[in-house]
């Protein structure tokens, strides 16, 4: 199995002009050092749905294969480290 495939994915729903959302991408950036997963970012302004869904409580990082929310406005890190656990 090649190592890309085992990679964790996250997403992280949010806004521009978000200083939270731009808090928990840096976050999850510097931990990236550290651990192997990967995250994309979604604006949630783009898609009524997902405005609608998660509208106040940007950021969500959200795990991709176990379709869950880990936390939402903070970086839970005790969340994310039970997830890649």
């Amino acid at each position: 199995m090649n190592n890309r495939a085992e990679l964790r994915k996250l997403i992280v729903y949010g806004r521009e002009g978000c200083h939270l959302c731009e808090d928990m991408i840096a976050s999850l950036g510097d931990l990236q050092k550290e651990f192997r997963f990967e995250f994309v970012v979604i604006n949630i302004d783009k898609d009524e749905n997902l405005t609608r869904l998660y509208n106040e409580r940007v950021p969500v990082l959200f795990a991709v294969k176990e379709k869950k929310e880990l936390c939402h406005y903070f970086l839970d890190l005790e969340a994310f480290n039970a997830y890649l656990a």
